[in-house]
């Protein structure tokens, strides 16, 4: 595509870029249970209206912007008095949970280097630990160590512990870890920390908000925050299940001595100091503002609803399934997160469903191995899974009928 010779009206790009999005799934209908959240139209108008106040204001100087240092102080605040902080706890917003586990990487390196001058850093991870641990070794130059998870797909604390050697600088547990949706052993892993002094993250980006509200809600969750001894840094999204636009994530660390190793400052040029909290330097004030709105506007009761509806539709998409003798479960949803696969892979292919799926307007994700298709629920499905339920089993019985095969596709891509 040309740039026009001449400026076209605001209506007419307006009008394309509406034409762009005519084949996307409707997520604001429930149609997605992946990659997008909905709270309601209200809050979805609240985060836009914040956004667009605060979407040229730039973070990458708070000082010339004070507005967005009270923005960011706010909102960690908010979200270290989930994870039990205590008045120590310190952190920064970054533009997602990719950023935040980017960071923690990053930050475990450090550490490493200046407190015990290791070389070549490794981190010891299940293989339910998020791909952008991956990444983030790939990046900074450490070891991804990955350790098999256990038959109930958690974190095998015991194999983790054989994998760790003088430099390991980091472990990793998940609450919940994304796969199979079940929380990792924490205080197991982060004792393995504890005992030698090196860092552990959880990675809570998609339980940081749910797992706090379900024990509000008197749900059973263990132990995964910092009340949890050897834990030194939890990431979490809100432009998941707070709801917030994206992108929105808070890296939270034990203290503030823990989280200068992941800044970076440098006057090794001739524009004076240069220094960063994350990855970013220019970073939009938007995902800021919205962030910190749609806290104010749910408010904790808000959370406590919010919660609840998601909580309640997990719930019903997981009997549902486990009713259908054609699937199953690959575990019992922790908090709202599911994978399903086929109980006879031979004779249903699991990816074939969601091409069907999908042709009825749902999209999920497809992910292995095993070969699953997976659901995050979220405020909106609540009141829509019976519908989604009956297109399911249509869809099984296509497959079923038709012997089709699907194709796995990509958690993210590249083009």
């Amino acid at each position: 595509m040309a740039l026009p010779e001449h400026g076209l009206p605001r209506d007419e790009v307006l009008r394309r870029l509406d034409e762009f999005k005519a084949n996307d799934v409707r997520w604001r209908e429930g149609r997605a249970f992946t990659l997008a959240y909905h709270a309601g139209d209200e809050v979805f108008e609240v985060a836009q209206a914040a956004y667009q106040r605060f979407s040229t204001e730039n973070g990458l100087n708070t000082d010339a912007f004070p507005s967005l240092r009270r923005i960011q102080n706010d909102v960690v605040a908010i979200v270290a008095d989930w994870l039990q902080g205590g008045a120590d706890a310190a952190g920064f917003l970054t533009t997602g949970g990719t950023e935040s586990l980017l960071m923690a990487v990053k930050a475990a390196r450090e550490r490493g280097r200046r407190e015990r001058n290791i070389a070549l850093p490794n981190v010891v991870l299940p293989t339910s630990a998020h791909a952008a641990f991956e990444k983030g070794c790939y990046y900074f130059g450490l070891e991804s160590r990955r350790v098999p998870v256990r038959d109930d797909w958690r974190a095998d604390a015991d194999a983790m512990a054989d994998a760790i050697d003088d430099n390991t600088v980091l472990v990793v547990a998940s609450a919940p870890q994304y796969p199979q949706g079940v929380i990792d052993p924490v205080a197991d892993v982060a004792a393995l920390a504890a005992e030698r002094d090196i860092n552990c993250h959880v990675d809570a980006c998609m339980g940081g908000v749910t797992l706090t509200y379900l024990a509000r809600l008197g749900h059973d969750i263990p132990p995964w925050n910092f009340a949890v001894p050897g834990v030194t840094s939890i990431s979490v999204d809100l432009h998941k299940f707070g709801y917030t636009a994206k992108g929105a994530s808070v890296i939270v660390h034990r203290d503030k001595r823990l989280r200068a190793y992941q800044t970076f400052v440098t006057d090794n040029w001739l524009g004076g100091v240069y220094g960063s909290s994350a990855m970013l330097g220019t970073k939009s004030g938007g995902p800021w503002a919205a962030a910190w709105a749609v806290l104010q506007h749910l408010g904790d009761d808000g959370y406590l609803r919010v919660t609840a509806s998601a909580r309640r539709a997990t719930e019903e998409l997981a009997a549902a399934i486990a009713a259908m003798p054609e699937l199953a479960l690959r575990a019992e949803p922790d908090a709202m997160l599911l994978a399903v696969g086929a109980t006879d892979p031979a004779r249903l292919d699991v990816f074939a469903v969601a091409d069907e799926l999908w042709k009825r307007g749902w999209y999920v994700d497809r992910q292995g191995p095993p070969p699953s298709l997976h659901f995050t629920v979220n405020a909106v499905h609540d009141g829509l899974i019976p519908a989604f339920v009956a297109d399911l089993r249509a869809a099984v019985a296509a497959v079923l009928a038709s012997a089709d095969k699907g194709e796995q596709g990509a958690y993210g891509t590249v083009e």
